[in-house]
């Protein structure tokens, strides 16, 4: 079996050794792949997967079950994609059983495989660790990025009023379409935003350049749940605001999770979320596809950052 691996910044196929079955496990031929901004950091050499991980890139998946082991829901056949801390960029994959969800009829292997990473990131920091309630407003740095999104999405499922920032006019408007009710170009500040504040809860992958900003745009109460650090670590806070407002402050990561966390979070999302997908009300956006041989073009559309939504790696 064949798997990517970023070597010295380039990508390299790699026969991986073979991997036997436990019990509960499944093995997966893959279809799809999605593309996530943790991929171009792994590739740069500035994100390591948690040890015991396998070294092949990819986060998420698409694909069908070719041999399962012990007890488990899915049989040979089975369409399904998985929620992965790496090995998603390969010919096939072994997986705990609860690692995987079946990808809602109609959809293409594109679309299944740009669903695990970007709804579980969305659904479990805006609305389980953020506690988002409906009616409560969100407001979603960097919203056309994949979880962007997929968070735009959820809050209009789960009627919660949602603003975002962003690069361009052209992708705040593809972001309007989706379902927010504006935003702001990060250019311009994102303290610009305060006449649609305050916010109850904020979706946060930048960091430190927004950080001040947040104080005055959080309300009473209000939930800021930390994803990522692309506009820095550190970061110098009134610590006032943040104890007078009663602000939640909290960091997140998925990657690192253990198994049965992942597991658990997935077992809720399918509860309340995929009847959703069955009914249109949700769909991942797939901005562009390219096949497994063109991986290296792929990295660096998204590192362009012009898209709106997921790139997808797609096997012949």
């Amino acid at each position: 079996m064949r798997g990517m691996q970023a070597e010295g910044g380039a990508l390299q196929w790699r026969e991986q050794p073979a991997v036997e079955l436990a019990d509960g496990q499944v093995r997966v031929a893959i279809k799809a792949a999605g593309l996530n901004r943790a991929d171009l950091l792994q590739k740069a050499g500035m994100y390591p997967p948690p040890p015991g991980v396998t070294q092949v890139l990819g986060l998420e998946c698409a694909g069908e079950v070719i041999e399962t082991a012990g007890q488990t829901r899915w049989k040979v056949g089975d369409r399904v994609c998985a929620l992965l801390a790496g090995g998603g960029m390969a010919e096939e994959i072994v997986v705990d059983a609860g690692h995987l969800l079946p990808v809602p009829a109609e959809l293409s292997w594109a679309d299944a495989a740009a669903i695990p990473e970007v709804f579980s990131t969305a659904w479990l920091n805006i609305f389980e660790l953020g506690a988002a309630k409906a009616g409560e407003k969100v407001l979603i740095h960097a919203g056309a990025s994949g979880v962007g999104t997929a968070a735009i999405q959820l809050c209009k499922v789960m009627g919660n009023p949602c603003w975002v920032t962003l690069s361009s006019d052209d992708k705040l408007a593809a972001c309007v379409a989706l379902g927010a009710e504006g935003g702001v170009l990060r250019q311009h500040g994102i303290k610009t935003l305060m006449p649609n504040g305050p916010f109850d809860v904020v979706l946060d992958p930048v960091g430190a350049t927004y950080a001040q900003d947040h104080l005055d745009l959080i309300g009473l109460d209000g939930r800021w749940v930390l994803i990522g650090l692309m506009g820095g670590r550190e970061a110098h806070l009134d610590l006032a605001k943040l104890l007078v407002k009663r602000i939640q402050l909290t960091g997140s990561t998925l990657r690192t999770r253990s198994a049965e966390f992942k597991a658990d979070l997935l077992a809720r999302m399918e509860a309340k979320l995929w009847p959703h997908f069955a009914s249109g009300a949700l769909k991942p956006l797939v901005a562009r596809t390219y096949g497994f041989d063109q991986a290296e073009e792929a990295f660096a559309e998204l590192a362009r950052d012009q898209i709106v939504g997921k790139i997808v790696l797609l096997r012949d």
